[in-house]
């Protein structure tokens, strides 16, 4: 297996050092802030247990994958020999300008050098590098560690041989690429989790559902599908002869709503304040920590199901 360098371990890097490490990569680890260090490598001596007793670690003891990871005590000794960089710093377009020039200047020349940002365009802080061929988008679904899709999306310039090796690595790892076939501003899951939540927004602003209700119909309605197949998939099962027939059948429904969808609801002012009363009613501040922790149980029970049923109803 090769060496995977991740830079910058806040809440995403520290996940994917689970994730290559399990792998079976060597991860070298580093962050400018020492202290992001340690509680990375906290975060992982806590989590990798919790993963075991889920049967989310390859059958691999804990302590092994553990080892794989390695404390670099500074960006030069990370990069060396690493086939593979994973930029995780924070989502500001002149941090990632000054990371990446400073990532290709000193990473070895074969390497791949991606960022796992969310929104920032990769033709945004890869231009002006030398190798900008090697650069691209690896943005994860986080925790990346138990959510597999990743979005691979190159710039205009970027290899396209790049895109393969990536997407290669990634699955080789368990994950899922989204190969990002042009620029687009938001991606691929952002967009679609967008559309989402502007709906939802504007059911509760105007007054045609409660969050409570919103949140129903997703997770007791729709998600129930979509966590183990996409909408395409979806709507192919949901008419005697396929995705045609569906459309045939109930695309009027869609074309009718849709003029209605052609504005935002603001997420402020008195709408928000009314969707915050209700999510605190819901959930008190002081312990959102608490669920945060709660749903990412979940995750893990839900992903140790899917392993599960893919192998014994199939994928």
């Amino acid at each position: 297996m090769s060496k995977i360098a991740l830079v910058g371990l806040g809440l995403v890097g520290r996940a994917w050092a689970v994730s290559f490490a399990r792998a079976g990569h060597e991860v070298s680890i580093w962050d400018e802030r020492a202290e992001a260090i340690d509680k990375a490598l906290a975060f992982v001596n806590k989590v990798l247990p919790e993963l075991d007793a889920n049967d989310l670690l390859n059958g691999e003891a804990a302590l092994n994958i553990r080892a794989r990871m390695r404390r670099a005590d500074s960006l030069g000794e990370a990069l060396e020999g690493a086939s593979h960089v994973q930029e995780s710093t924070p989502e500001d377009l002149e941090i990632k300008r000054r990371v990446f020039t400073e990532l290709d200047r000193t990473a070895d020349s074969d390497a791949v050098l991606a960022s796992s940002t969310s929104s920032i365009l990769p033709s945004l802080f890869t231009e002006q590098l030398a190798g900008r061929a090697r650069s691209l988008v690896a943005h994860p679904i986080n925790p990346p560690y138990l959510i597999p899709a990743v979005e691979v999306a190159p710039a205009p310039w970027t290899d396209a041989s790049v895109v393969e090796r990536t997407a290669a690595l990634l699955a080789a790892a368990g994950h899922a690429p989204i190969i990002v076939r042009r620029e687009i501003d938001g991606f691929i899951v952002n967009r679609l989790q967008g559309a989402l939540l502007e709906e939802a927004f504007r059911l509760v602003a105007d007054g045609f559902a409660s969050t409570e209700d919103v949140d129903v119909a997703l997770r007791d309605g729709l998600a129930l599908r979509w966590s183990f197949m996409g909408p395409f998939e979806t709507i192919d099962l949901n008419a005697p002869g396929g995705v045609s027939d569906y459309a045939r059948r109930y695309q009027h429904i869609y074309a009718r709503i849709f003029p209605s969808t052609q504005r935002r609801a603001e997420w402020s002012g008195p709408a928000m304040d009314g969707i915050e009363a209700e999510r605190r009613a819901r959930l008190p501040f002081e312990k959102l920590g608490e669920r945060a922790a709660w749903r990412d149980r979940r995750l893990m029970a839900l992903a140790a199901h899917k392993k599960r049923a893919e192998s014994d109803i199939g994928k």
